[in-house]
């Protein structure tokens, strides 16, 4: 462990089981997470080898229940685990991110009990699932959406797409926010349960990114769905509020991710300064790389402090919408700084793919666009300030 990973107060102190989760997540990523960082960026593609371990490890069903086939651990354990994958690979890390921060803990908070028991064992021990928000038109705007869910005398037929979809191509449930009632606005939103498989439902168009590469990003497509009225998650009319409550604690695994990143190029910058030598002597003896070392070093510190405070918060249920915004903006402030300077400090070798700062650099980008732009996240700051 270098020093900038070393807790240094209360607030990065972990609880026993956070530690033992932290290490165990380590190791897996090292040991078989890292062997197929490249091959997966270059094929844009997860290895099903891969999520299948991560099932076995419980790392796709962090806060399930027990009594749901789950780890029953805590918000924080998710959060820990993210940061530590997303130090070795963030396309990986974002997978089992809205796995658990955004799909998971949507049908905990929101779910029947007859739903609880019919997805949360599969999203525990098997099932990928994805969150469905996005659409052409409705970005930032997230209630602008277009996708209708018209009802019938038993189900409701749902029309319409979605777009930008994270683990698309390996979801096999999805929750899917589409309005019920268009004529009351975004009081006619409502969340509803698809499964892959139902008739009209396609997985569309695959991007092809920047960065995250392995982790899909995929159109959906709806016609004519059929959607059983008890695959209702939450209330009629009240899918709005599945989507804000939920993004919100999203965020903040969003922030884990970026940690993740920007501590991984670090780490790999601190040890090739001390490999490289010009003028005789390793570059990191020049106190121009030192002082950039330290830049770096606090920058993802403040990033940590700020993403664990938000968790924290959230565990003790205390309210934390400001922090959440203020820990993703940052965060993803700092992961394109600290990746940036990796890239520098590599020279021309942080520029080929040989070495692993500039895959990194790649995937930091995203971080001030999903799951809430930063203009989005300075917006909700300065307004829960001025409020």
């Amino acid at each position: 462990m270098n020093e900038v990973e070393r807790n240094i107060g209360p607030l990065t102190q972990l609880t026993e089981d956070e530690q033992m989760l932290k290490e165990a997540t380590s190791d897996f990523a090292k040991s078989s997470i890292a062997p197929l960082v490249h091959e997966m960026d270059e094929n844009a593609k997860l290895d099903k080898g891969l999520i299948s371990e991560m099932f076995e490890m419980g790392l796709m069903g962090i806060e399930v229940p027990e009594e749901y086939s789950g780890a029953g651990g805590t918000f924080m354990m998710s959060i820990v685990a993210i940061e530590e994958i997303s130090k070795v690979d963030a396309s990986v890390g974002v997978f089992m991110d809205v796995q658990n921060t955004l799909v998971n803990n949507a049908f905990i908070r929101y779910g029947s009990d007859e739903i609880k028991q019919r997805y949360l064992p599969q999203l525990a021990t098997g099932k990928v699932g994805a969150y469905c928000l996005s659409e052409a038109g409705s970005g930032s705007d997230a209630f602008a959406l277009k996708t209708s869910a018209k009802e019938m005398d038993d189900h409701f037929l749902l029309n319409g797409s979605k777009l930008w979809i994270t683990n698309a191509n390996e979801a096999d449930i999805f929750i899917v926010l589409a309005n019920a009632n268009p004529e009351l606005g975004y009081k006619g939103i409502t969340a509803f349960v698809v499964e892959r498989g139902m008739e009209g439902f396609s997985v569309s168009k695959k991007e092809n990114k920047l960065g995250i590469r392995a982790s899909s990003t995929c159109e959906i497509l709806f016609e004519d769905v059929k959607i059983p009225k008890e695959n209702i998650l939450g209330e009629y009319g009240r899918g709005y509020k599945v989507a804000i409550e939920t993004l919100n604690e999203g965020r903040i695994g969003i922030g884990a991710q970026m940690v993740g990143i920007a501590q991984g190029a670090f780490n790999a910058a601190c040890a090739y300064v001390q490999e490289r030598k010009q003028f005789g002597r390793a570059i990191a003896d020049f106190q121009g790389v030192q002082f950039q070392l330290a830049r770096m070093a606090t920058d993802i510190e403040t990033a940590r402090l700020l993403v664990y405070n938000a968790g924290r918060m959230k565990e003790a249920g205390q309210e934390f919408l400001k922090e959440a915004a203020m820990a993703k903006y940052y965060s993803s402030e700092v992961a394109e700084r600290v990746t940036s300077m990796a890239v520098d400090l590599f020279g021309g070798y942080g520029y080929v793919k040989e070495y692993p700062v500039e895959k990194f650099y790649r995937d930091a980008k995203i971080g001030k666009i999903y799951e809430g732009t930063t203009n989005m996240q300075l917006s909700t700051i300065a307004k829960l300030l001025l409020r």
